[in-house]
């Protein structure tokens, strides 16, 4: 079985035998004609460059978004990298990457995948493809919008395809777990194993992300299509999610080119500390006695925990008195062990905490709510090493108490914020996501460099520069103001 830290340093090597770059797009799945696609690239080098692709676009550029936007961390007064996150008017430049690191590195790998392992009769490795599909085409929608997904990888429309609505993409991502599902067999001796970066090619756990993926799906529909969240949510019970201890993640080692991506960025910047705590959450976690404070940012040189308002970064600050992301989330970039922070895309405690949202809504495990929230809370403590006993005495208090006598509002906001919380640092995407869809966390400020208008937020990335300037069946820019479809608030 080859390592993880193998088939990581195998990804930039991946890319260059596929031909994944802009110019070769149209070709790449001629792999019998295209001399730099060979169809001897296995399936098993595959699966792990568009899982480190993937990986590295939510572990860098959307963490980084993710996590300013929801008011994780924001720009250090000592640098300027990200203060056009902080202004709310990022350039449709600042996409490109996103954009290329799904697409391109990501999905274009997934499809080859899908056509070598059908063909192999590899239904296993046909399974994890499908899953990741669907795991890249929703964080793609949920943050642009509409997106190409029909003709989004056929050889001829690749460089133009045309957009499609994002309820055809999420019955499409249905499609694509449910297919994923049904060719899932944990006997299969063809099964991927230490090339698979996420989950080591465990097909049960592989199930249950899916499951937990779907209910996600169903979730987010809520606002939009209230009946079709209702009636997909109950369509699951009786299945099994992600549990404890089981986070789809890829985890780095302090080598050369199998470092943290974030990290890696920050290293490439000269390790400027761009990043530094933003009150919203540091606020949230003192205030509520949350020991994962010491795990989500690295204490002030001259003592305690100290943030900074939000867009706040024309201030002058002593820079030794104020905090960090910590090195567990990979975003200090003057601590070498930031290096070995994993990239999670799916959590035990978020699916703790979707299932409570259901459990909450009468769908799914009625009655069990309570438990569920609890174990979210548990789970993310212990992700950190954190003792038992923390979680609990947190959870004692009256304020972070699940509020059973509360209204059904009342009892998805503790949820919500609950999830928020325990997402510091490391699903910085998904928190922004939860917060579109539900408005939960009630307690964001503006930031005060906003240039966007009073009592706006960013609620949409731009298209990249790339679709805007090659693609002419891109449907127009959208203002970061906007809303994507299921965004009702």
């Amino acid at each position: 079985m080859k390592s993880a830290k193998y088939f990581i340093g195998c990804f930039l090597l991946v890319i260059l035998v596929l031909g994944l770059n802009t110019g070769c797009r149209k070709s790449f799945l001629n792999i019998n004609d295209n001399p730099n696609a060979p169809s001897t690239v296995d399936v098993s080098v595959a699966l792990p460059a568009a899982e480190a692709a993937i990986a590295h676009a939510m572990g860098n550029d959307m963490q980084i978004m993710g996590c300013i936007w929801s008011q994780y961390w924001t720009q250090s007064p000592a640098a300027s990298q990200y203060k056009v996150l902080e202004q709310y008017s990022p350039p449709s430049t600042n996409f490109d990457n996103v954009w290329r690191n799904f697409y391109v590195d990501g999905l274009q790998n997934l499809s080859f995948i899908i056509t070598k392992a059908t063909a192999q009769n590899k239904k296993q490795y046909v399974a994890c493809a499908k899953i990741m599909e669907a795991y890249a085409y929703q964080m793609l929608t949920d943050n642009f919008g509409d997106i190409p997904f029909t003709n989004a990888l056929q050889v001829d429309q690749t460089l133009t395809p045309t957009y499609d609505h994002q309820q055809v993409v999420y019955n499409g991502i249905l499609k694509l777990l449910n297919d994923a599902i049904a060719l899932i067999d944990p006997k299969d001796p063809t099964a991927p194993s230490g090339d698979d970066l996420l989950l080591g090619g465990d097909m049960s756990k592989w199930g249950r992300f899916a499951n937990t993926m779907k209910l996600r799906v169903y979730l987010r529909l809520t606002g939009i299509d209230p009946a079709t969240s209702e009636a997909g949510v109950r369509s699951l019970a009786g299945l099994s999610f992600l549990g404890s201890g089981e986070n789809v993640q890829i985890n780095y080692t302090s080598a050369g080119g199998n470092t943290n991506p974030l990290y890696s960025s920050t290293v490439a910047l000269g390790g400027t500390p761009n990043l530094l705590a933003s009150n919203t959450a540091m606020g949230y976690l003192l205030s509520n006695n949350d020991s994962r404070v010491t795990v989500f940012y690295s204490a002030a040189l001259t003592g305690g925990y100290n943030g900074l308002n939000q867009g706040n970064y024309n201030s002058t600050v002593n820079a030794s008195s104020v905090s960090y992301p910590s090195p567990q989330v990979g975003a200090n970039s003057g601590d070498p062990n930031s290096a070995t922070a994993p990239v999670k895309l799916m959590t035990d405690n978020e699916s703790y905490f979707l299932q409570a949202e259901a459990a909450t809504r009468g769908w799914l495990n009625a009655g069990q709510q309570q438990t569920l929230y609890n174990s979210g809370v548990r789970a993310s403590y212990a992700d950190f090493g954190l003792a038992d006993t923390s979680a609990l005495s947190y959870l004692a208090q009256p304020a972070i108490a699940f509020p059973t006598a509360g209204s059904l509002q009342n009892q998805i906001q503790a949820i919500i914020t609950q999830k928020w919380i325990s997402m510091c640092g490391t699903q910085g995407d998904e928190a922004w996501i939860e917060w579109r869809r539900t408005t939960y966390p009630n307690f964001f400020v503006p930031s005060a460099v906003s240039n966007i208008g009073a009592g706006r937020f960013p609620r949409i990335m731009l298209y990249p520069s790339t679709e805007v300037t090659r693609n002419p069946n891109m449907p127009g820019q959208h203002f970061i103001y906007d809303k994507v479809w299921w965004d009702i608030n």
